[in-house]
């Protein structure tokens, strides 16, 4: 017996092989693994395994056909793209999974150099929606070296942390894009009286996030103070992607490759294609631009996106799964009327896209003022079916430029 009580002492009585328990002590038993919270932290532990499984993967090849249904063109980059987000992906994997004496993958953010309207952001967001993580997008001319009017460079956690709905383990495997990182780069190499808050100031802070440590987040954003309660988050597996214009980086470019050497000592250089000069940036372009050199090894893939020409604009109104023409359509159709827009209006469009130099993010505002007008008067109108002609665009664009 467990207890020395026989079995006319007790309510019931467990008899096994060389040895019998009481109901009595089963129940004390118990009480006493419910006292010591046991079956708490077993439930814990399955959590936190369940926790920190692995996320899965999708194939370098996956990753860009999903791209391709939404971003159209820049094949290079988007292969670049994939293959870093799955290396990272498979990196956080591999460490969780991996015991101490192996080697442990270190993470690689990346620099996405190109025109204004070329597609940078959408990469970003849509491979955010492929993985269903966390995703947020920052503009980085808001931020300031901290103690100075702005925003803390630690805003970009808060908002990320927002995202992942204050789940601190979530957050830490989510993505952040940083845009117009180029408008952060160092004023001047003068020395001066004034500090550089919202330049180098702000690239020097951002180190600490870029490169892995455990950041001080205030939950609510907003300037920190001292009496403040923070939320530390770990950044060593938030995989961030920095977009920039770079806007006359060619001429940096240019000067490097010497395209513009002139005299009789000129030298035989390769062949160089001066219409796409930014095909060949690199690191050290990006420091005489302005970034500092412990940036720019923070962001080890570095990756140009190609300027957008008239047959890729032309694919971007019809071809993608959110295609412009497309949402057009659908807002008409929502009215009963079905929308007819001729192909030659697509050309205009186009070529005006093209003519006012702001690649695919110029497009939706030249389609504004073209249906503008006619998706004040089609709810109204009786017609079944709603024609867009050429001689129809051109008077709406004309109307809008005088």
């Amino acid at each position: 017996m467990f207890c020395g009580r026989n079995e006319h002492q007790v309510p019931v009585l467990l008899k096994g092989m060389h040895s019998s328990i009481c109901s009595d002590c089963v129940k004390g038993a118990y009480d006493i693994l419910e006292t010591n919270n046991v079956s708490h932290a077993q439930s814990s532990h399955t959590h936190n395994e369940h926790k920190h499984n692995d996320i899965p993967l999708k194939t370098p090849v996956q990753i860009k056909e999903y791209l391709d249904k939404y971003v159209v063109g820049q094949d290079r980059a988007k292969k670049l793209l994939a293959v870093s987000v799955y290396n990272h992906y498979k990196r956080i994997n591999h460490n969780h999974s991996s015991s101490k004496d192996e080697i442990e993958l270190e993470k690689s953010n990346i620099l996405l150099v190109g025109p204004t309207g070329s597609g940078k952001t959408l990469l970003a967001k849509t491979i955010s929606r492929l993985l269903d993580v966390p995703f947020t997008i920052v503009d980085a001319t808001v931020l300031t070296e901290a103690g100075y009017v702005g925003e803390d460079v630690e805003s970009i956690l808060t908002r990320l942390l927002q995202e992942a709905d204050y789940d601190v383990s979530k957050a830490e495997r989510g993505i952040v894009f940083i845009d117009e990182i180029d408008k952060i780069a160092r004023k001047s190499d003068n020395p001066s009286i004034t500090r550089d808050v919202s330049g180098e100031g702000v690239q020097q802070a951002m180190l600490k996030l870029l490169e892995g440590n455990v950041v001080n987040v205030p939950p609510k954003g907003g300037r920190k103070h001292p009496d403040q309660d923070f939320i530390k988050i770990n950044t060593q597996n938030i995989l961030f992607i920095c977009g920039g214009a770079f806007e006359g980086i060619e001429r940096r470019i240019a000067q490097r490759l010497n395209t513009q050497i002139i005299g009789y000592n000129r030298t035989k250089t390769q062949e160089v294609d001066k219409d796409n000069l930014l095909k060949y940036v690199d690191s050290s372009d990006l420091r005489s631009y302005g970034l500092i050199p412990e940036i720019v090894g923070r962001l080890p893939v570095l990756c140009y996106l190609d300027y957008l020409d008239k047959d890729t604009l032309r694919k971007i109104l019809i071809e993608p799964k959110n295609s412009l023409i497309s949402q057009y359509v659908k807002l008409f159709d929502l009215d009963g009327i079905k929308l007819i827009v001729k192909p030659e209006v697509l050309d205009l469009i186009v070529d005006t896209a093209i003519e006012n130099k702001l690649g695919a993010r110029g497009l939706r505002s030249i389609c504004e003022k073209i249906f503008g007008d006619a998706m004040y008067e089609a709810p109204s109108l009786h017609h079944k079916t709603f024609t867009v002609s050429l001689s129809y665009a051109q008077k709406h664009l004309n109307e809008h430029q005088n």
